[in-house]
């Protein structure tokens, strides 16, 4: 396993070993130990999630705002572009964005800290999207911020026919929120 940080401070990129042949392939998707020491910290997940969207689906950009969650993310079938944001008051990389592309292929997974919101646009047919959690999902603690936002400035893929929830089509933008 390769682990790379992003100039998000404290956001990795996990590039895991794919051993392949005939048969097809194996892939370690997890390692404590390995994780635990290129963050320099303990980590414990309580919750593993899994969505299913269609080409041009945006999901996010979503946070906890008393509870935040830790997330290791990572397609399992299709492509997205996936986008973490610090939101972390103090941070160095505050308001900050990085985005990648993550795929069935390329193998790669984004841990993204606490503190930080996170959001994703489908680019494939279809795309499971798989969340190891560090905390428990808390709908009354949610916040959204706006995934177009022009402070942010995220260069998003440009996806023809985009579709998105009502909750996040009304959600905050950055500069309004209680985040600034």
């Amino acid at each position: 396993m390769k682990i790379t940080e992003t100039h998000l401070q404290d956001c990795f990129i996990l590039e895991n070993d794919k051993y392949e042949d005939e048969r097809g392939f194996f892939t370690e998707t997890y390692n404590k130990k390995a994780l635990e020491e290129a963050l320099g910290k303990s980590v414990e997940f309580v919750q593993d999630n899994l969505s299913k969207s269609y080409y041009g689906v945006v999901r996010g950009l979503h946070y906890q705002k008393k509870s935040p969650q830790g997330k290791l993310v990572r397609v399992t079938k299709g492509a997205a572009f996936d986008v973490a944001v610090d939101i972390r008051k103090g941070s160095r990389t505050f308001g900050k964005w990085f985005g990648l592309e993550l795929s069935e292929n390329n193998n790669l997974q984004l841990w993204i800290p606490e503190g930080f919101a996170h959001g994703f646009v489908a680019m494939s047919d279809e795309v499971f999207f798989e969340y190891k959690c560090t905390n428990f999902y808390m709908p009354s603690d949610e916040g959204s911020i706006y995934w177009k936002d022009t402070t942010l400035a995220i260069d998003w893929p440009d996806i023809k026919g985009i579709k998105i929830s009502k909750k996040d089509a009304e959600a905050e933008y950055f500069e309004n929120s209680d985040l600034k």
